[in-house]
């Protein structure tokens, strides 16, 4: 052999033997000539497995069974199915699993024999990748068209790229009416007219009005009518091209809610003002035509009784009781109306001295009822001392009122601090402390317990004096303080009112600057 030649040959053959791909030749009959190492490595034989066989060994059915039949058609008729065209086949290992590749056959005539060579490139590793990103494909598409917010892509001309199912039916269109088209048409003027303008002004100076921003803006549906929404816009750059990608929710409910917010708080306004404008006339127009009712109906119990029967006796005391409770009635509407009407600044309150201020001024009730009254060591809070003294007095008061035939009055004050969000146990210095108030005396059905909070409700009003006013004051101081107060209780084994408040409180001047 020339040595020329010979070289040649043996360097064929290393490009050959170290190639990637295989390269596999095989007869006019299907045999298998030679097998590169990169083919032996792909389907799992060694080199001396494969030369000799059939090259159909290496495939599936029904191409298996075919394949002898495919080669003699080729060789009768010329025609052919891959020769010269190449196309993705399924290999099948020694191991038996199957695997994608693409193959190349080319045919070469040498010495009168026709010789098929393959180039086998396996695409596992591709398909795979190709399958995992379909599923990232799918799992975004099912995120995007199951989203709750509207979702809306455009390029830099503005032309609608994806639209999900929420932003077709948010605008009224379908997807394939929206698809296409320039996001402007969902504007209404001067927004519509002015869109092309700002996306080009983007595109020459970057300036953002609104991409990366967010803000409230209006918005138009398929029949022309206009709606507020939140739209945040975002940027992304693919493939050199600009894409915007934007987040749209609907405010039209919220602000509903806040119109119908602002009518409630309106109307509330105007009901303090009449409550304010009663507390007037009580305070002024009721109160003198009462005292004089008082003072004659004194005058004449003094100065005319002897001259009364007894009767008429009964007639003037039974005048006198009337008024003095008709008098008792409108200072407390009056001091209802001046928890908010009327109140002082809040400041720091030692909740122990307001203790022993009130049970100083029920000192009288006290020593008559026999009532043992025990305090917990109180908290310092931030509140209305005169508001708090209201609280414990008439908290203290209802229990000494409504204690049991023949029985000392126990009352006990405890303390608990509350998480002002979770309200779970806390340490002293949280938001929110709870007052306990716990008597012994006669209770109540639990089943009324928002009853006795609202105005003028009695429960026991034939048994026990009262204008039925109390409770809603410590109610009203209680909201007023950040809190509430509600009650526990069962007939015949007293009652227990928890009073909730924050330790802190909000300014009210601050509040009033916000609104």
């Amino acid at each position: 052999m020339d040595p020329l030649s010979s070289h040649s040959a043996s360097r064929l053959k290393a490009i050959i033997d170290t190639a990637i791909d295989g390269i596999i030749t095989i007869s006019n009959r299907g045999v298998i000539e030679t097998a590169n190492p990169a083919t032996a490595k792909i389907f799992g034989y060694s080199e001396g497995e494969l030369i000799g066989n059939n090259i159909k060994m290496l495939m599936p059915e029904p191409d298996h069974s075919l394949h002898d039949q495919y080669l003699d058609n080729y060789q009768k008729t010329g025609i052919a199915k891959i020769i010269g065209i190449g196309r993705e086949v399924v290999g099948k290992k020694k191991d038996g699993t199957l695997f994608p590749f693409l193959l190349s056959i080319s045919e070469v005539v040498l010495d009168d024999r026709v010789i098929y060579t393959g180039i086998v490139h396996d695409i596992s590793k591709l398909k795979h990748a190709e399958t995992a990103l379909s599923e990232t494909e799918n799992k975004f598409n099912a995120i995007i068209d199951n989203a709750v917010e509207a979702m809306i892509s455009i390029d830099e001309r503005g032309l609608m790229e994806m639209v999900n199912p929420a932003a077709a039916r948010l605008f009224g269109y379908t997807k394939d009416e929206m698809l296409g088209q320039n996001v402007k048409m969902l504007m209404p003027d001067p927004e519509r007219s002015e869109h092309d303008g700002y996306l080009s002004n983007y595109r020459n100076t970057n300036h953002k009005k609104i991409i990366g921003i967010g803000r409230e803006v209006t918005a138009m549906r398929k029949d022309g009518s206009t709606f507020p929404i939140v739209l945040s816009v975002s940027e992304v750059k693919l493939y050199n091209r600009r894409i915007f990608t934007g987040i749209l929710h609907d405010l039209s409910e919220q602000k509903l809610a806040q119109e119908k917010l602002r009518r409630y708080a309106a109307e509330l306004e105007r009901s303090n003002r009449e409550l304010q404008d009663f507390a007037y006339v009580s305070s002024h127009d009721l109160q003198e035509p009462l005292r004089k009712i008082q003072a004659f109906g004194s005058m004449v119990r003094a100065e005319e009784s002897d001259k009364l029967s007894a009767d008429g006796k009964e007639y003037v005391d039974r005048m006198l009781n009337a008024a003095f409770r008709m008098q008792k009635l409108i200072n407390d509407l009056l001091d209802f109306s001046r928890i908010t009407s009327q109140s002082k600044p809040f400041e720091k309150v030692d909740l122990n001295m307001i203790f022993k201020e009130v049970l100083s001024d029920l000192e009288i009730a006290i020593k008559e009822t026999g009532a043992e009254i025990t305090a917990d060591k109180l908290p310092v809070i931030e509140a209305e001392p005169t508001q708090m003294r209201q609280l414990f007095q008439n908290l203290i008061s209802n229990a000494m009122k409504f204690r049991k035939e023949g029985e000392q009055p126990k009352i006990a004050i405890t303390t608990k601090y509350i998480q002002k969000q979770a309200h779970l146990v806390a340490t002293p210095g949280d938001e929110m402390v709870q007052l306990i108030f716990q008597d012994n005396g006669v209770g109540f059905d639990e089943k009324y317990v928002e009853k006795i909070f609202n105005i003028f409700q009695r429960l026991q009003g034939h048994k026990y004096e009262g204008s039925g006013i109390g409770l809603s004051i410590c109610r009203k101081i209680a909201t007023r303080h950040g809190g509430n107060i509600t009650a526990k209780s069962k007939p015949g084994e007293g009652a227990t009112f928890i009073v909730t408040m924050s330790t802190k409180q909000i300014r009210e001047e601050a509040v009033g600057n916000r609104q």
